[in-house]
């Protein structure tokens, strides 16, 4: 029954109204009892205060045929009693499983299976990855056929007393293929392959993980020979003895557990554990001893070769257009990681649907590395003609300095079509080889690059905008660079005052602990190199300020420079005479 703001009424008005039978439903509670009238009368809702018995009011009820409901503590012991003994039943259930888990040592929830790993279980021949489906890391590759071939064949290892390493830990940057690697290893051998993340070990109560450690490896023990594969393992691997809270940590106890199961009192033969990471500087020096992780294989970002069997192997499924060159979409893609080259592919191939063709061609390939590079267009993002025409002078100082400029790479594309993030317009300059090192001529070339668009602001409008902060931000921060990590300070020497990543992990400050002297001479370094930079670039600009003029005027047209026509116009850039001297000396 409803009990929507009923009205109170006297006991003596109540019982009227059940003699009359006005009276639909009564419930009878322990401080008062609520009624509703029939629709006849009403439907109006009453409650009032028990004057007698509940005994003498329930017989009268029955007496007149009103439905009734008693809910006071008198008239419901059976379902009291009952409720007792569920809620004692309940008690006893929830102390016996808490002693069950106290005996077991580890930790609440454990027979709940929270202890159990969560491995994902692939059975023999079941990766379908083999070594033909990884391409662009044949070293890591070779590195790895050794633990192909004993688990394959381990009974002739051990014949001759031989050990095959209990951990292979991949190391590289995101995308570089670890997973993969470790998928056609298993797939490879044609054994059972166990995948789990490092964080899939650690949960909120302790003891877990170290529970889950322990299941993962007797599981692995009786399905041996096959391999444990733990990705993210920087989850669960840091090095111990940083921990902020004190008491017990459940990292530390899962970390603890994993290295007696890879080289304690109990063995693990057959079975090897392959973890991957892309921090290995953080990791905890016991887990890269012999007899835990005995092999670190680098999974680096392919070079041209590699790029391009990548390619090959990411555009099988996909219909080629007869211009499509592998080779040259491979040079414009220096740095780009096996998960960013088939990320290029798919790009490429959603291009040509959009413009609704048959196959791929080259132009996509190249819009495609335009969008993941520069991020997409947004046409729709419309630029005042004060904005526009800033926008394309700045693009357009960059383009002339950086034609001038030592190993940079060639500039290929001037836009004012803003592109991704904040992007107004932007300056594409492709390498035309892979670089591993920049000498000291070719960094303070890009820095001069850098501050090129901005110059051409201050000589053409007298006064800068905000578009040039991103340029600011990296000349600073690799004019920095410069002189505490790469010693390229006559006053300084070759010192590093910059700590690496793995040694200000705690929170601490970058930089070393040097005297304010020090630190004086390291901003005023910086700030002479960015200033150096800064007139170059106004001394380039201004000397083919004819230049600067026409090339805007031409982009403002067409929007894009681009091809033959962009390279005509920068072979007419002039260098000023006191270039070579910058360059070599600064």
């Amino acid at each position: 029954m409803e009990t929507r703001n009923p009205s109170q009424s006297a006991y003596s008005q109540f019982i009227d109204q059940v003699k009359s039978s006005q009276v639909q439903n009564v419930i009878i509670k322990s401080d008062r009892i609520e009624y509703i009238l029939k629709s006849e009368f009403g439907s109006n809702q009453y409650y009032t205060t028990l004057s007698g018995s509940i005994e003498g009011l329930v017989s009268l009820l029955k007496t007149y045929g009103v439905d009734y409901t008693n809910l006071t503590n008198n008239s419901s012991t059976a379902e009291n009693i009952l409720g007792l003994l569920i809620s004692a039943g309940a008690i006893a259930g929830t102390l016996a499983c808490l002693m069950k888990f106290s005996k077991a040592g580890n930790g609440v929830g454990v027979d709940m299976g929270i202890s159990k790993s969560k491995a994902r279980v692939v059975n023999r021949d079941g990766t379908g990855i083999t070594f033909a489906d990884v391409a662009g890391v044949d070293e890591a590759k070779r590195e790895l056929q050794e633990v192909v071939y004993f688990l394959a064949n381990g009974e002739k290892y051990r014949k001759i007393g031989a050990k095959i390493p209990k951990g292979v830990l991949l190391v590289g940057p995101p995308g570089t293929g670890k997973t993969l690697l470790a998928k056609a290893v298993a797939g490879e051998a044609g054994v059972p392959f166990l995948s789990m993340s490092g964080s899939e070990f650690v949960e909120l109560y302790v003891g877990v993980g170290a529970s889950r450690v322990r299941d993962l490896f007797n599981r692995a023990k009786r399905q041996a020979p096959c391999i444990i594969f733990i990705d993210e393992l920087d989850a669960i691997g840091k090095t111990r003895g940083n921990n902020p809270n004190l008491g017990n940590d459940e990292r530390e106890q899962t970390l603890n557990q994993l290295l007696t199961e890879m080289d304690g009192f109990s063995g693990n033969d057959g079975v090897i554990v392959i973890a991957a990471t892309n921090r290995p500087e953080i990791l905890d020096p016991a887990l890269r001893r012999p007899g835990r992780f005995d092999r670190q294989v680098l999974v680096d970002r392919p070079d041209k070769s590699g790029r391009v069997e990548i390619l090959k192997v990411h555009a099988q499924p996909v219909v080629l257009g007869e211009d499509v060159n592998l080779d040259e979409i491979a040079n414009q893609t220096f740095g780009f990681s096996g998960a960013d080259l088939a990320n290029l592919v798919n790009e490429a191939a959603l291009m040509a649907v959009r413009h609704q063709r048959q196959a791929v061609l080259m132009t996509d390939f190249n819009a495609a590395i335009e969008r993941v590079i520069a991020g997409l267009e947004k046409r729709s993002r419309v630029l005042t003609p004060p904005e526009r025409q800033r926008v394309a002078y700045h693009e357009v100082g960059h383009a002339l300095v950086g034609a001038l400029m030592p190993g940079g790479g060639k500039v290929s594309k001037i836009s004012i079509v803003p592109r991704g993030i904040g992007a107004l317009g932007y300056t594409l300059q492709m390498p035309t080889e892979d670089r591993y090192l920049m000498l000291e001529d070719e960094l303070r070339g890009q820095l001069t690059t850098l501050l090129g668009g901005r110059g051409a602001e201050e000589i053409i409008f007298g006064k800068v905008s905000t578009g040039a902060s991103d340029d600011i931000q990296k000349a600073t921060e690799l004019a920095e660079r410069a002189v505490t990590q790469y010693g390229m300070s006559d006053t300084l020497g070759p010192i590093a005052f910059e700590k690496t990543s793995a040694q200000f992990l705690d929170g601490s400050s970058s930089r070393r602990d040097i005297s304010q002297e020090v630190a004086v001479e390291i901003d005023r370094q910086v700030k002479q190199n960015i200033d150096k930079a800064h007139q170059m670039a106004l001394d380039i600009l201004q000397l083919n300020r004819h230049l600067l003029e026409s090339m805007t005027q031409m982009l403002l047209e067409k929007e894009v420079l681009e091809g033959d026509e962009l390279q005509t116009l920068l072979a007419q850039v002039k260098a000023p005479a006191s270039l070579n001297a910058w360059l070599s000396k600064g």
